[in-house]
């Protein structure tokens, strides 16, 4: 029997761990030598223990065998590159057998950072956006339950469109926008409309990541208390440290509330999006601060009077959002109601816990059937358009 079982269950995060070349192998000609090989020591500890395994471009056939035996109890085993399907589509396939998820988002790692550095030249940052999101095509193929995030930079409108096309003639079922500003300009700017709109006719919904964009560290004199600054919980110095959690939503949160102001979700109504990993305690407390900003500002600015629904019910019928395993879910539902959040593994990075299924289940005793539907399968449903 596998780990999930009984209903129906949507994953609304899991990953990739790309190797050294995947970009550089899925990239245009005129820019493959241009794109850096990808590394996997910022994969901590668990990037140098599948070193081996990324030279080799595969598990050992005695590691295969262990994994696969371990049946329901996959996803308690090896992460990173050592998980079954880490970077392998086949493999991946036999690891969605033994977890029993229904639909699995997959997300890249490492690719991110060239994808959405506007840092270096804009040819190199949109060809990397191209090639991630062939690469994600190209792993996802084979199986109708792996479901491939592309992901399109925002900074240039015009070069936008044309990979949002791209990625869409790819059949990728959801598209990755970093959650900062657009090359200057708001997400609700009028240059933008059109690569909303072209996404609500598509039926395929935006996504916010954790690390898409910005960084998920805090900036450095915020951590300068006089005393030795903290390692993170896996041990390394560069992850996410208690006060970086305390920030971590800030940036989604900004580009969220900044598309429903700017009345995006209100001229778009088909248009979906989901908040992946950046927990989703943050979320009633923004739902409230929407409703009253939109109350009392319209009074003075003109788009927020136009709004025809409010802020909170824009977000509950179009954007979902998926909690922590150790947040208590139950509670968020009670506080706000039970259409917005999503369940997810995180598979096979080391954040998502030994048993997700078991700490959620936890926070939702006493539920109704049709609240732990919507959890675990229902909203999914209706952000990604099953």
């Amino acid at each position: 029997m596998p780990y999930a079982s009984g209903r129906t269950y949507y994953d609304a995060d899991s990953h990739i761990m790309e190797l050294r070349d995947f970009l550089r192998e899925h990239a245009d000609e005129a820019i493959r030598d241009q794109l850096p090989p990808l590394s996997a020591t910022s994969a901590g500890d668990l990037g140098e223990q599948g070193a081996e395994g990324i030279a080799r471009g595969g598990h050992t056939s005695q590691h295969l065998d262990e994994l696969l035996g371990l049946g329901d109890e996959l996803i308690s085993g090896p992460k990173g590159y050592q998980a079954l399907g880490a970077f392998n589509s086949s493999e991946r396939t036999n690891a969605l057998d033994q977890l029993g998820f229904d639909k699995q988002i997959v997300f890249p790692t490492f690719s991110l950072e060239p994808a959405f550095n506007r840092a270096s030249n804009p040819d190199i940052m949109y060809g990397a956006a191209r090639a991630l999101n062939r690469g994600m095509a190209e792993f996802c193929a084979d199986d109708d339950r792996l479901m491939g995030v592309g992901a399109v930079p925002l900074d240039d409108p015009e070069r936008a469109m044309i990979e949002l096309d791209a990625a869409l003639r790819k059949e990728l079922p959801a598209i990755l926008v970093p959650y900062r500003d657009c090359g200057g300009r708001s997400p609700g700017h009028d240059d933008l409309d059109p690569f909303w709109a072209r996404l609500a006719d598509a039926r395929v919904p935006f996504l916010l990541h954790v690390g898409g964009g910005l960084p998920i560290q805090i900036p450095d004199p915020w951590m300068n208390t006089g005393r030795e600054v903290p390692t993170d919980w896996l041990g390394g110095g560069e992850n996410v440290r208690g006060k970086d959690m305390a920030a971590l939503h800030h940036g989604p949160e900004l580009f969220i509330s900044t598309l429903v102001l700017d009345g995006v979700l209100e001229r778009h109504r088909e248009l979906r999006g989901g908040v992946i990993e950046t927990g989703a305690g943050w979320v009633p407390g923004m739902l409230r601060r929407l409703d009253w900003t939109a109350d009392i500002w319209r009074r003075s600015e003109p788009e927020l009077a136009a709004l025809k629904r409010s802020p909170s019910k824009q977000i509950t019928e179009q954007l979902g959002f998926t909690p922590f395993p150790y947040e208590d879910v139950g509670a968020l539902i009670r506080e706000s109601n039970p259409n917005l959040y999503l369940f997810s593994s995180d598979y096979p990075h080391i954040e998502g816990g030994r048993h997700p299924l078991g700490r959620f289940g936890k926070s939702l005793e006493g539920f109704d059937e049709p609240d732990l539907e919507r959890f675990y399968s229902g909203n999914f449903a209706r952000v990604f358009g099953i």
